[in-house]
């Protein structure tokens, strides 16, 4: 892969993720070797130096974040938008946490239906989850709410939540259900 595409992409594929990506992890989705990467992050990182992103390394991890000359003004709009209340979305999102967690962020965007990365990042930001690494695959984050959700929502035990079992058998449900239709369809394709 020539040079400059690879740089636009781990470039498109960090500001997709919108959290540390492993360079490994980068040199499989690009189909490259680790030192292109390496060697393509740190022409990225030169180039990124006069804008308003920044590319933010950390030992085998790297991410885009803001430049520092503009904190001020993202501490603000940050300030802004944690006083908003949260949107449909992101109490839909929040709720299938609540229900489901640990949950992965693919399964979320699977129950949705649609991308859940900034309502991830919204409840993320004002502190009502948290990623937990997963026992089975330390590669991978699950979502649960924190202390601060559940005191928001007056409970001690998130099985005190109103209807909660009832909810999260009905979400169970639902799960199955796509994943049957998703399985029938794939037959169906195979078959004609």
């Amino acid at each position: 892969m020539e040079t400059e595409k690879l740089e636009q992409l781990i470039e498109a594929i960090l500001f997709w993720k919108g959290e540390p990506v492993n360079i490994k992890k980068l040199a499989d989705l690009c189909k490259v070797t680790e030192e292109e990467i390496s060697s393509s992050v740190v022409r990225l990182e030169s180039l990124l130096q006069n804008r308003g992103i920044v590319l933010i390394r950390n030992d085998n991890e790297v991410m885009l974040g803001t430049h520092p000359f503009a904190a001020k003004i993202i501490e603000d709009l940050t300030r802004e938008e944690l006083s908003k209340e949260l949107s449909k979305a992101t109490l839909e999102t929040l709720s299938i946490i609540i229900y489901m967690s640990p949950i992965r962020r693919s399964e979320i965007d699977y129950i949705r239906g649609v991308n859940s990365q900034f309502s991830i990042r919204h409840l993320e930001m004002r502190g009502l989850i948290q990623k937990v690494a997963s026992e089975s695959d330390s590669r991978v984050y699950l979502y649960s709410p924190t202390l601060e959700a559940l005191s928001f929502l007056g409970v001690s035990n998130i099985s005190e939540i109103p209807g909660f079992a009832d909810t999260k058998v009905k979400l169970e449900s639902f799960k199955e259900q796509k994943e049957e239709v998703v399985s029938e369809n794939k037959i169906e394709e195979e078959l004609e």
